[in-house]
């Protein structure tokens, strides 16, 4: 199943597939639609009949959603601008795990931060073993750590009384 966001851009409107979600995504989209784009051209200059090479999932999604034809040169210069601009654009977010998450919770996750703060945001994941369990979160002025290290250094003083107590 494919989930999508719609965003904005100076241009168009592009749905910009949950399936997308770091900036590693969006650089391999890029460099495929200009892989593609390359193949074309070369194929229209040779001008024999050509079959589309083989899409990863993330540019199928990304063509799927939006309807657009790779065989039009207009409509393909018009997605890799809006690609790039949204590799440009888009606020990132970090969030480390203890462990690596589910690609279905990083869908989940990342649809729900579209949602409330930006629909072209996009996320990178990191791994910290030392957390424990929950996540951190960074963005490029804040900083929050929901994790179980974080938790029990902040009831160090619950902790000792409960212990006193028993004592």
């Amino acid at each position: 199943m494919v989930h999508s966001i719609k965003t904005k851009t100076a241009k168009n409107t592009l749905s910009l597939p949950l399936s997308i979600i770091s900036p590693v995504d969006i650089g391999r989209v890029e460099r495929e639609l200009w892989g593609i784009k390359n193949y074309v051209e070369q194929n229209k200059l040779k001008k024999e009949d050509f079959k589309l090479p083989k899409l990863s999932r993330l540019l199928d999604n990304l063509i799927d959603l939006n309807n657009v034809n790779l065989n039009n040169q207009l409509e393909l210069s018009s997605l890799i601008s809006q690609v790039n601009d949204i590799k440009v654009n888009s606020p990132v977010i970090h969030l480390s795990f203890s462990v690596d998450p589910s690609v279905l919770f990083l869908e989940k996750i990342t649809a729900w931060f579209r949602k409330e703060i930006n629909p072209i945001l996009l996320l990178t994941i990191g791994l910290q073993p030392t957390i424990g369990a929950g996540l951190t979160v960074r963005t490029t002025n804040k900083y929050f750590d929901f994790s179980l290290r974080q938790r029990l250094a902040n009831s160090t003083d619950y902790f000792v009384k409960v212990i006193q107590e028993q004592t």
